[in-house]
């Protein structure tokens, strides 16, 4: 078992302003039925709202707390602005209690700041961009994680995200500098069942070990082997070599090269 070191963050409670509590449905619809499995108990939680747009233009803020967030794998800042007004912000690598932030077109190119894309150099590092600007970041969000500038053409700026995608967003929307916080979190090793069951992460049991009614690659005396051309799950689906992206996607035209998939990496 391998933890997050935490030593870094504010022992405070987090603002009761921006936090809202709901009742966990472990996986269920609105008709009550299971839409998602393996998901159920866990630790009761509270959700921080995150002000994702950071919409206060040319009002300089300040981190008044560096907190943890269980409901995201970043860890958030609590910012309070030079107007008295406080929100909860997503936390880059390097930031600290005291540290100053601008959201501002005319804001310096530092760790934290929020400045449209077309102010910022090719090879610069960004995160929590707009894909449609004013409507707030929507990409780059969870923990470690950060694009790249490669250029601006024009209206649009070409991103290259952390899947090696190329795409292009639009150049007046904002995106935040430096690398998302908690960058060691994909190194975390959950290490035994009661730690992913107060994380609210149910057990899955594996589709050979079940009988032939209940899935495809049920039954046989002894181990067997799957038996089908593809992987399903257990209503027949294929899970495995399909596109799941529609192909009328909005932003279909704003991609420039796809990224490379794991088997053809592996072919290379």
């Amino acid at each position: 078992m391998t933890t997050v070191e935490y030593g870094g963050l504010s022992k405070v409670k987090p603002m009761k302003s921006a936090t809202v509590g709901f009742k966990s449905h472990a996986g269920r619809n609105n008709a009550g039925r299971i839409t998602v499995r393996h998901q159920g108990a866990g630790v009761k939680q509270v959700y921080r709202i995150i002000n994702f747009k950071q919409d206060k233009l040319d009002v300089p803020g300040r981190i008044e707390a560096l907190e943890y967030d269980p409901y995201r794998s970043a860890f958030i800042a609590r910012v309070v602005y030079k107007d008295g007004e406080r929100h909860y912000h997503l936390a880059h690598s390097k930031a600290q209690v005291g540290d100053n932030i601008l959201v501002s077109a005319k804001a310096p190119l530092k760790a934290g700041n929020r400045v449209p894309l077309k102010k910022i150099p090719a090879g610069y590092n960004v995160h929590n961009l707009e894909t449609r600007p004013g409507g707030g970041g929507k990409i780059i969000r969870s923990a470690g994680s950060a694009a790249q500038v490669l250029s601006h053409d024009g209206d649009y700026t070409q991103i290259k995200m952390p899947s090696g995608e190329v795409r292009k967003l639009p150049s007046i929307g904002f995106a935040t500098l430096g690398q998302v916080s908690n960058p060691e979190h994909n190194l975390v090793v959950i290490g035994n069942a009661g730690r992913a069951r107060r994380m609210g992460i149910r057990p899955t049991v594996r589709g050979t070990a079940m009988n032939p009614r209940d899935h495809k690659y049920g039954g046989g005396e002894g181990r067997q082997p799957r038996g089908t051309k593809r992987p399903k799950d257990k209503w027949g689906n294929i899970t495995g070599g399909r596109k799941t992206r529609k192909p009328k996607k909005w932003s279909n035209i704003l991609i420039v090269s796809r990224r490379v998939s794991r088997r053809n990496k592996n072919n290379k």
